[in-house]
């Protein structure tokens, strides 16, 4: 049942981060904006060529090379650590996240980009970012939780 879920959580955060991405192509000019949260948040279409924040500009053929090894591995971890629901959700996030971003570069060469904070100056992301760092997290919560079970 936990596998089912997994793929669960990969394909609706996929399907959000994707079709999210296309009507935000769709119905926003490159580089223009439009209100979404007022005084938090708009939303805004970039098209970003490299990682996160937009480091490592160009090497898009890393990414490429890169996020199947991720996929990969966290897939393989995720089904050795089901029973812990941090890792559970936080891998299948991590999956989802890494995808949603490999599907870009992969079609388009770029990552589109969508959210814009207005009461922080913060770097522009996407669902797909969203995801992956949710995900970390999760994961190094279920860590730290593995290293103090083990010292107890």
């Amino acid at each position: 049942m936990k596998k089912f879920i997994a793929v669960i959580i990969v394909i609706a955060g996929l399907l959000a981060d994707q079709l999210f991405k296309g009507w935000i192509v769709a119905n926003i000019p490159l580089g223009g904006s439009k209100p979404f949260i007022p005084g938090l948040m708009e939303l805004t279409y970039l098209q970003n060529r490299g990682a996160a924040w937009s480091s490592f500009e160009g090497q898009q053929w890393f990414f490429l090379i890169l996020t199947p090894i991720v996929v990969i591995v966290a897939g393989y971890f995720l089904w050795k650590k089901l029973d812990s629901a941090f890792y559970f959700i936080g891998l299948s996030l991590i999956i989802s996240g890494a995808l949603g971003n490999f599907i870009d570069r992969a079609h388009q060469g770029f990552v589109v980009d969508m959210f814009q904070t207005t009461f922080i100056n913060f770097p522009i992301f996407n669902i797909a970012d969203s995801l992956l760092s949710i995900g970390f997290v999760l994961l190094f919560i279920a860590i730290l939780a593995d290293k103090e079970e083990k010292n107890a």
